[in-house]
């Protein structure tokens, strides 16, 4: 599928029989939302997910499934997550998402309507002087270990704001205890390779 040349899908193929759906970035975020509620079931995920992506129920529910994944994922086949930890979130961080739109792009979200795939090629590519790239950038220094002092200092002061629900939940000390420890850990154990432990 190539943006420039092809016309965006607005239904999906099951079988021989091609099934509506509703390809708004509204309708998919309501989906996508649900699979970031850990409260709910993985079942309870895909009833959301079904029921909001098709006008009509397909009869193969495995392969209606499957193909909204693709869908939904811009028409790839969703990879391996390699990324152990959440740098955004499109519940929590909504304002500075709709913001950086109208930074970035000039599109107030509250008004046009994009298929999901235009919202995930222009979400891809928002500015990184944006005050939501930003955030992502700080998540992923804290989360990866590399952030300076006072990018620590301006994440305890966030607070809540900078925080992402996730099933690690400890707070940002702990955090950096554990990542210490574990830097420490992998010294030692390269040291012990090297002969000089």
């Amino acid at each position: 599928m190539n943006l420039l040349i092809d016309d965006l899908p607005a239904e999906i193929i099951i079988g021989n029989k091609g099934y509506a759906i509703n390809s708004s970035f509204r309708s998919c975020l309501k989906i996508i939302l649900a699979f970031e509620d850990n409260s709910l079931t993985p079942q309870e995920k895909n009833i959301i997910m079904l029921s909001n992506l098709y006008q009509q129920q397909p009869q193969d529910i495995k392969q209606a499934i499957e193909q909204a994944q693709i869908f939904l994922n811009g028409g790839r086949i969703a990879e391996e997550e390699n990324q152990p930890y959440r740098l955004y979130s499109f519940e929590k961080d909504a304002p500075f998402i709709f913001a950086a739109f109208k930074q970035t792009h000039n599109i107030d979200l509250t008004k046009d309507d994009l298929h999901w795939w235009t919202f995930l090629a222009l979400f891809m590519d928002l500015g990184q002087d944006t005050t939501f790239c930003q955030l992502v950038g700080l998540r992923k220094r804290i989360k990866t270990g590399k952030a300076t002092k006072e990018e620590k200092d301006i994440a305890r002061e966030m607070g809540d704001l900078f925080t992402l629900p996730d099933l690690d939940d400890r707070t940002l000390e702990e955090k950096e205890m554990a990542l210490e420890f574990e830097r420490k850990v992998e010294e030692a154990r390269l040291r012990r390779l090297n002969g000089n432990g």
